[in-house]
C-alpha cells in the first residue's frame, strides 16, 4: 500500500503522529532537517513502533530531498498516497524577531512540498495550521467560522498557508486539503520515551512547568494575573499530543474516503488557566510548582478555547485525554529524560 509522507517527522507532534499512523495500519516515510529535533528520536520510534523508521534527512525546501522521499517510498512501499506537513518554525515570540526567516521557511517549505506532490501525482495533504489564525477571538468558544486575523508573523504564515492552498483548490479540483487548526499541544507518549524537547528556554507553558518540576528552573513566571478569567491568569485549550496525533489519522481517512477538503479545530473545548495547569502538574509530579507573577506580555489575550464539535461531526474525532493525563504523561517523559533526548 502507498505510505504517508510526514514532513518535520522527528519533531514533537510529528514523532507522535508517526506512531499513531503506524498503530492505525499506515506505512510512514519521514523527512526532517533535524535543525530543531534530535536523530535519537528515530531510535525511540524503532523501540516503540517495532520497526526501523524509513527516514530521509533533508530540508523540505530542497526539491532533491523531497524527490528522494517519493523515490524511496516507491521502492519500499507502493509510493505515497498523502502528505502530512508539519515542517515549520513555530515560536510566536521568535517570529516577531525574525519575520523574514519565518516567511521564507514556512511558506517556502509549503510551496516546495506542494511542487513535489505535483511532480509525483499526489494531491491529498494535511496541513498543520494553528489557532493563532483567529488572533484575539471576538467570542468563545471559537468556531471554524470565526474571523481570521493573525497578529504575528508565525500566525500569518499559517493563515497565508491556508489561503495559498485554497487557491490551489480553486485552480485544480483534484487537490484535497485538511486544514487542522491546533490549539495548545501538550503531554507526551504514555511510555515516557518521546515527548517535547525544546531547545533553550521553552516558549510554551507546559515544558517550562516541567523544567521547574524537575529542578532545572527555580519557578514559573506567570505573565499577568489581572485578566478577565476566574483566577486572573490566561486561559487556554490544552490538548494531549496523542489526541492531536489521532486527529491527523482521522483527517487522512476523511480525505481518502470523502475526496473533499475540510477545516477543523483540534482542541478539547475546555479552557484551563495557567494556575490550573501549574496545580495539576504539581499533583502529577508530587511537588509544588513555585509561581512568581510578572507583568503581562504584549499581545497576550485573556482566553482562547475551541468549539471542537465540527471535528467530531465531520471525521468522528474528539479529544479523550484530560488535564491530569496530559500532566502525568508529560512528567513521565520529563522525569525520565531530564535533559531531553540529549541525556
Amino acid at each position: 500500500m502507498p505510505a504517508i509522507l510526514l514532513t518535520g517527522a522527528t519533531g514533537y507532534i510529528g514523532s507522535h503522529t508517526w506512531l499513531a499512523l503506524q498503530s492505525a495500519g499506515f506505512d510512514v516515510i519521514g523527512v526532517d532537517s533535524l535543525v530543531n529535533s534530535s536523530p535519537k528520536v528515530l531510535d525511540r520510534l524503532t523501540e516503540l513502533g517495532g520497526r526501523e523508521p524509513v527516514f530521509v534527512e533533508g530540508d523540505v525546501r530542497d526539491a532533491a530531498a523531497l524527490d528522494r522521499c517519493f523515490e524511496l517510498a516507491g521502492t519500499r512501499f507502493g509510493g505515497i498516497s498523502a502528505v502530512v506537513h508539519f515542517a515549520a518554525l513555530k515560536a510566536v515570540g521568535e517570529s516577531n524577531e525574525r519575520p523574514l526567516d519565518y516567511y521564507e521557511n514556512n511558506l517556502g517549505g509549503l510551496l516546495s512540498v506542494c511542487q513535489a506532490m505535483k511532480r509525483h501525482g499526489v494531491t491529498d495533504l494535511v496541513f498543520s495550521s494553528s489557532a493563532t489564525v483567529y488572533g484575539k477571538p471576538e467570542s468563545l468558544p471559537i468556531t471554524e467560522s470565526a474571523a481570521l486575523k493573525a497578529t504575528n508573523p508565525y500566525g500569518q504564515t499559517k493563515l497565508i498557508g491556508e489561503e495559498l492552498l485554497r487557491g490551489l483548490e480553486q485552480c485544480d479540483a483534484s487537490w484535497h486539503f485538511a486544514y487542522l487548526r491546533y490549539f495548545n499541544p501538550v503531554g507526551a507518549h504514555p511510555s515516557g520515551r518521546i515527548g517535547e524537547d525544546p531547545r533553550g528556554i521553552p516558549n510554551n507553558l507546559m515544558p517550562y512547568v516541567a523544567q521547574v518540576a524537575v529542578g532545572k528552573r527555580a519557578h514559573l513566571n506567570v505573565f499577568g494575573n489581572d485578566y478577565d478569567t476566574p483566577d486572573g491568569t490566561g486561559v487556554r485549550d490544552y490538548i494531549h499530543v496523542c489526541d492531536l496525533a489521532e486527529g491527523h489519522v482521522a483527517a487522512l481517512r476523511y480525505l481518502a474516503e470523502q475526496k473533499r477538503s475540510l477545516t477543523v479545530n483540534l482542541g478539547t473545548g475546555q479552557g484551563y488557566s495557567v494556575l490550573d495547569l501549574a496545580r495539576a502538574y504539581g499533583e502529577a509530579a508530587d511537588r509544588e510548582i513555585p509561581v512568581v507573577f510578572a507583568p503581562r506580555r504584549p499581545g497576550d489575550i485573556d482566553a482562547c478555547y475551541a468549539d471542537p464539535a465540527k471535528a467530531f461531526e465531520t471525521m468522528g474525532w474528539r479529544a479523550t485525554r484530560g488535564l491530569a493525563e496530559m500532566c502525568a504523561d508529560s512528567w513521565r517523559w520529563q522525569s525520565s529524560n531530564p535533559n531531553g533526548f540529549e541525556a
